[in-house]
């Protein structure tokens, strides 16, 4: 799935979310790809609460609130089927 990002520090940009299935450091996982040239920027942790955190150093806090808000909405689904 993707997601458009606004950037702070350069141009937007479209980030492809990828659930990592064999993870098991949170109850859910996905890596974070810009979509063209596939540059890894991080993870984000999600609990079965829906809490979430950024583990990773290329997104500002901003940016991170922007793709945790896309897929707690957007993934939402899944977690509920």
């Amino acid at each position: 799935m993707n997601a458009w990002i606004k950037r702070k520090n350069a141009p937007d940009e479209v980030v492809s979310v990828m659930p990592a299935i064999q993870c098991t450091d949170a109850a859910f996982v996905y890596n974070l790809y810009t979509a063209f040239d596939k540059a890894y920027l991080g993870r984000i942790l999600f609990d079965e609460q829906g809490y979430w955190i950024y583990d990773g150093e290329q997104l500002t806090v901003m940016e991170q609130e922007q793709l945790g808000k896309f897929i707690r909405c957007h993934i939402a689904l899944l977690w509920n089927s």
